[in-house]
């Protein structure tokens, strides 16, 4: 199959390899560290498009983008020769170039992979002179992203390559990291009471009565009554009375 040169009505800033596109969702997303494609390889930073099927004029603008840099491989690069470019944009209803289904968040938009040896600037659609913070930056997210559409011609290789440009936030999306985010994880967190958790009832602990102390009474042993001693009486002789101590008539 060779690309049909015709006029290319649809350019971005007036370069004719160049795409602004609608708003798309964003996967296997590397804009803040480069990561190498295969191990040894060089690091790139990365994105993955999905592009609904339904913004038919951003799949128009990147087709003639494709149509516009292959033709100046042709005439710039390979020589007046016409080879069978690769497939870089894939109906995400089918299957991957490895033969295995897209993910269920490909079903429904074209995919597009593009990356870019220098890092490219990730900024918010409220504020587009200032870069976002690398935890607003993630799979699923939602944005519009410029590309470079460009010929190469590679140990042999030839064919189109999609560069990736700048990427401006348009709104969240649900995270395809296969995680949950804290939002969603606690989303009914503020309409829950904040009571304590109630772990068994705990024991009710009260300071112990002092003990009602008595002084001892002491035991009531029986006592003997006194003994009463009485003055011995005298001796009498015959009508007489004897001192005892002395024994003489008193």
């Amino acid at each position: 199959m060779k690309f049909i040169s015709k006029e290319i009505k649809s350019m971005y800033q007036n370069i004719a390899t160049k795409v602004l596109t609608g708003e798309v969702r964003l996967s296997y997303v590397n804009l803040i560290t480069p990561r190498a494609a295969q191990q040894g390889g060089e690091p790139k930073y990365s994105v993955t498009l999905l592009i609904p099927k339904s913004d038919n004029a951003t799949k128009m603008d990147i087709d003639n983008s494709i149509r516009a840099a292959y033709e100046e491989g042709v005439s710039k690069k390979w020589g007046g020769a016409h080879p069978q470019p690769k497939v870089i944009v894939h109906d995400g209803d089918g299957l991957r170039p490895s033969g295995l289904p897209f993910g269920e968040e490909c079903k429904g938009c074209w995919v597009i992979t593009a990356s870019t040896k220098n890092k490219p600037q990730v900024v918010g659609i409220d504020n587009v002179n200032c870069e976002l913070a690398p935890n607003d930056i993630y799979s699923g997210m939602y944005a519009r992203v410029t590309l470079n559409f460009f010929a190469y011609d590679t140990a042999g290789s030839k064919g189109v390559g999609c560069g990736l440009g700048n990427v401006m936030k348009t709104r969240d999306g649900e995270p395809l990291s296969g995680g949950a985010s804290a939002a969603s994880d606690f989303a009914d967190f503020n309409t829950m009471p904040a009571a304590a958790p109630a772990y068994g009832a705990q024991p009710n602990y009260a300071a112990p009565a002092a003990p009602a102390y008595q002084a001892p009474v002491a035991p009531a042993y029986p006592q003997a009554a006194p003994q009463q001693y009485a003055q011995p009486a005298a001796p009498q002789q015959g009508g007489v009375r004897i001192n005892p101590i002395t024994g003489q008539p008193m």
